[in-house]
């Protein structure tokens, strides 16, 4: 894992930069109360427009309007200053449903951190309260790698997530937006949406696995079997009989990583395919490929 002090900087997560608070807690449990810098006008306050966290639900905003008229904020929004306002750091939901429910001040702690810091907060916060559907955190964490050089394990370690994790999430990007809009939408799991990822027409089996209310295990069986008819020669078309040398390194690849590799090769071309049963078997893959 890459040493840099300022990626270490975000595992202390929140605990060590806005004190012990915004963790999830059981439902019958009451929220520990967490001290505020102070009181500020609620037109003051405005979103961070790099949340990753772009959803809300209606409802649920609805909820917590009707408790915070109640009892309040418990848990302080964290802001930064901006000029003469405040930036949020983490805490929108509470923002808004404190908008809904009337609040004409509110409890804040003010940190003032980079653009930077500010991202690496909001995304560890959201993924700690498990706030962001699967999309959402996927592009969180491609926010971090493209704009601040980490490392699927940097993030993993530093979340508290596995790196596999991290790469099953980062496969979500790469499908159609069809399909990430139904998985936005809940429509789709993310266990649904991945079983797509390398599949002809993921938006037409998508469509299929909706409307037919398929299990996970369904859909990786619908996938498996699309897959599968890509990878089948054309119905009349002679197989290319493999020379020795070629089978040869086949059983010797085999061997070696414990997998299915066949090995096509016509004149300086060719491809290579590994064939993996389980995503334990595909992140050892990657880690091997990875390996400098």
């Amino acid at each position: 894992m890459n040493d840099d002090p300022s990626k270490r900087r975000l595992g202390r997560g929140l605990a060590a930069l806005i004190g012990e608070m915004d963790q999830p807690f059981a439902a019958d449990a009451a929220p520990k109360k967490v001290d505020a810098d102070r009181l500020v006008p609620i037109e003051l306050v405005s979103r961070n427009p790099r949340n990753p966290r772009r959803s809300f639900n209606e409802g649920e905003l609805q909820d917590l309007a009707n408790s915070i008229r109640q009892h309040g904020i418990v848990q302080p929004v964290v802001v930064r200053p901006r000029d003469s306002r405040y930036e949020i750091i983490a805490g929108e939901r509470r923002w808004r449903a404190a908008q809904l429910g009337g609040l004409v001040e509110i409890p804040v702690i003010v940190r003032d951190v980079d653009d930077r810091t500010a991202l690496e907060i909001a995304i560890v916060e959201n993924v700690q309260r498990s706030d962001l559907n699967p999309l959402e955190e996927a592009l969180g964490y491609e926010q971090l790698i493209a704009e601040h050089g980490y490392t699927q394990n940097d993030l993993g370690e530093i979340i508290g997530k596995s790196r596999s994790h991290v790469a099953n999430s980062l496969r979500l990007l790469k499908l159609p937006d069809p399909v990430r809009d139904m998985l936005s939408a809940g429509d789709l799991s993310a266990g649904h949406a991945r079983a797509l990822v390398t599949t002809s027409d993921p938006a037409a089996l998508a469509r299929t696995i909706v409307a037919k209310g398929m299990s996970v295990r369904d859909a990786e069986r619908l996938a498996q079997n699309d897959v599968k008819a890509q990878s089948e020669p054309a119905a009349g078309l002679k197989s290319v009989e493999k020379d020795s040398d070629t089978l040869a390194l086949e059983r010797t690849l085999s061997d070696t990583l414990g997998l299915d590799v066949k090995i096509n090769h016509k004149g300086g071309t060719g491809q290579i395919r590994i064939n993996y049963r389980s995503l334990d078997q595909l992140e050892e893959i990657c880690r091997l490929l990875e390996r400098k």
